[in-house]
């Protein structure tokens, strides 16, 4: 059984999402709360798996509460269900970066409450993010086998023809740190942050403010240019082709509910690029794990954040136990690491491909 938490200042918006969540038998609201504060004491006290959060509400905001919420020793997923996740796109962002693991529009195209929309998306959601959240309480209480340490991996070889990066949970302030270090690179690079649809024109801006760098929302076919970061749309997925000119995105959707797929994009760079270098940063869940092994496989090199960094240090912890993480730093340490490893393929002649 799924453990719910609902947070939101409307009675009427609490019943119907109760109402929602408890649909098919398989999740159970376990408390609710009108305001932040109280939700981070009741979140403290009944441990629930998941929060639904609206975010403008008296008192402590979501945004505020989310944060709150993240840094419990065993912090629940946080879904934000709001009016202003498209209203207000840079509120999304914001719910992101504080700890949020996705967000859904509370409304329709002409700006009513739309709970039709949440009736179709809403369980689906909370089902994925509440087995993908950390459960440090049920592992200690089933202790396990430690697993072996990961094998060392010397640092990687400079020159590459395209840097991939993935991130969810977190990620919006990461990224803006990592480029605010890295500059603009000399090879292009294909973001996946986990986002809903109509997110994607916002982050770029979000990317362009704050970190200084030339981003812009990646298109079907569209040539991957040095200096570049194209950001994989909201809602849907990419994956790096041969072009006429070289490396392409290519856009699709793939199946699973966490769009876009870090691993679809890593797996994809260890098909076509001749040397890729992959970052794996915050995030809930696993996501580009299965695509940095595959990097792997081919000599690629992997970056990951490190846990005491990350907002939730699932996606990049994945990479790190699995031992596939040459380096591991925070994102501005990884931003001046890129700067130094991403040196075009082409200037480097007869350089075999592999780490030093």
């Amino acid at each position: 059984m799924i453990r719910a938490l609902v947070v939101d200042d409307s009675a009427f918006m609490r019943m119907a999402l109760r109402r929602i969540i408890e649909a098919d038998g398989d999740l159970r609201v376990v408390g609710e709360a009108s305001e932040g504060g109280a939700a981070v004491e009741l979140a403290a006290r009944l441990h629930p798996d998941i929060v639904t959060m609206d975010i403008e509400m008296p008192g402590l905001d979501g945004i505020a509460a989310t944060r709150s919420l993240a840094a419990l020793p065993d912090p629940p997923a946080v879904v934000m269900v709001s009016h202003h996740t498209r209203n207000g796109s840079e509120a999304a962002l914001e719910a992101l970066a504080a700890g949020a693991a996705d967000v859904l529009w509370k409304g329709s195209a002409i700006g009513a409450l739309d709970l039709a929309q949440i009736d179709r998306e809403l369980r689906g959601r909370l089902r994925h993010w509440a087995r993908q959240r950390a459960r440090p309480s049920s592992l200690a209480s089933h202790p396990v086998a430690p697993a072996p340490p990961p094998r060392p991996m010397p640092p990687a070889r400079t020159g590459c023809d395209v840097v991939v990066l993935a991130a969810s949970t977190g990620g919006p302030d990461a990224l803006a740190a990592l480029f605010s270090a890295s500059g603009p690179l000399l090879v292009p690079c294909v973001v996946a942050q986990h986002m809903p649809a109509d997110l994607g024109p916002d982050f770029v801006r979000h990317l362009n403010r704050r970190g200084g760098v030339g981003a812009v929302l990646g298109e079907h076919g569209m040539a991957l240019r040095p200096g570049h970061v194209a950001v994989i749309p909201g809602g849907t997925d990419g994956h790096l082709a041969r072009g006429a000119e070289g490396l392409a995105l290519r856009l699709g959707r793939g199946d699973g509910l966490v769009h876009p797929s870090a691993d679809m994009l890593f797996r994809s760079a260890a098909l076509v690029a001749q040397r890729a270098i992959g970052v794996v940063l915050t995030g809930m869940g696993r996501d580009g794990a299965a695509g940095a092994a595959a990097m792997r496989e081919r000599g690629m090199a992997v970056l990951a954040q490190s846990p005491e960094s990350c907002v939730v240090a699932g996606m990049s912890g994945a990479v790190i136990e699995a031992g596939l993480a040459g380096e591991v730093a925070a994102p501005d340490i990884l931003g001046a690491r890129l700067r130094a490893l991403a040196t075009p393929r082409a200037t480097l002649p007869g350089r075999g491909w592999g780490m030093a």
